[in-house]
């Protein structure tokens, strides 16, 4: 039921990306950023349905105590999507050079073979075969596609209200021309980078949680919980220290610093970063405490939490500053700051009050 959903899910997707350069001219991006964006994701749009449906399976085969399969076919991804970065984007081994749409065609490649690994991995291992999550694909079980529906919906749209925010970030910063809009690519793929450490923690704290909550072992829920938000502290807390003090040797590996060319955008780019070190520990926080509440089958209020706290106090500041204060794109990243902090806040008060609100009604815990 879950591969139904992605099916859905991805083909609505996909729609609303065939529209992508008349919305970006909409909103007031350069024509040129516009047409460049509309043939990326004309090719990008057919990527969304097996990569959700990878990512239904990466969390079947976590879930059920196989999460070394989604190591190694996400390491197998990395490889394919550089090689494949390398060939089309450059013309590279006899491939056409086909710049930015070069990449668009790697991650559909990616995002093909990704899936298909995790097709045979389910199959080949008998632990994973023998729920035969393929056999009768075509059966409904409406009740089941109902609860993953009332579950998931509250994460879809929390998901969405993070992603929403950034890419109305990118948006806000486009108005401000090229060069900060490059700049603010470069370190939101960096900060990404360092978020998928705790983005992972969040995900094995669902799980660990999630079992404990079963179990009905208070204790369990309790240390599964903090064991995970102390983790994300402890990886948080140097990644940040690391973004202040070495923005340019990050830098580094996507271009050249040294060079004149881009001295400007270096400069901006190290700014964002520092912002962005600022937001390390509340981004990591927010996803680890997230995680830890699905685990216990909490989503609509985390899902209010995220709307609120991204949309209100972070949009508001990032509009406030960026163009009343005239700060710009480094105003938008203030913004983001802010409303990632306000979540992190909210969903950590969350689950200290677990007990007090009813989410862990079986015993008191112990911590």
């Amino acid at each position: 039921m879950a591969l139904w959903l992605a099916l859905a899910s991805g083909a609505v997707a996909s729609l609303l990306c065939a529209f992508a350069e008349p919305f970006m001219l909409l909103t007031g991006q350069e024509p040129q950023i516009a047409a460049l964006a509309g043939s990326y994701m004309n090719v990008l749009l057919f990527s969304l349905i097996p990569a959700v449906a990878g990512s239904v399976l990466r969390n079947f085969v976590a879930t059920l105590g196989r999460p070394f399969f989604a190591t190694a076919i996400t390491g197998l991804g990395i490889f394919i999507n550089a090689a494949a970065n390398y060939a089309f984007i450059f013309g590279n081994w006899g491939a056409p050079e086909l710049g930015l749409q070069g990449a668009a065609i790697a991650t559909l490649l990616t995002t093909c073979l990704t899936f298909l690994a995790y097709v045979i991995a389910i199959a080949r291992d008998p632990r994973l075969a023998r729920y035969h999550v393929f056999g009768f694909f075509w059966r409904a079980d409406w009740k089941r596609l109902g609860e993953l529906v009332r579950i998931g919906a509250p994460i879809m749209l929390t998901i969405m209200a993070e992603s929403g925010i950034f890419g109305a970030a990118a948006f806000l910063v486009g108005l401000f021309g090229a060069a900060q809009l490059a700049a603010h690519a470069l370190a939101l793929q960096i900060a990404a980078i360092a978020f998928q450490v705790p983005f992972g923690i969040g995900q094995a704290a669902t799980i660990r949680v999630g079992y404990f909550h079963g179990a009905r072992d208070a204790l369990g829920v309790a240390r599964a919980g903090w064991t995970a938000i102390g983790m994300c502290l402890a990886f948080a807390i140097p990644s940040a220290l690391l973004l202040i003090g070495a923005p340019e040797l990050l830098l580094r590996i996507y271009i050249d610093t040294g060079s004149p060319e881009n001295a400007a955008l270096v400069a901006q780019a190290s700014i964002f970063l520092v912002v962005a070190s600022a937001f390390q520990l509340s981004d990591g926080l927010q996803a680890v405490a997230a995680g830890a509440l699905r685990g216990l089958k909490d989503t609509r209020m985390p899902m209010w939490i995220a709307i609120f706290s991204y949309w209100v106090p972070g949009f508001g500041l990032a509009m406030g500053m960026a163009f009343m204060l005239g700060l710009e794109g480094e105003g938008v990243w203030y913004g983001l700051a802010l409303g990632l902090s306000v979540a992190a806040v909210l969903l950590v008060w969350r689950w200290h009050r677990r007990a007090a609100l009813g989410l862990v009604t079986y015993a008191p815990p112990a911590i």
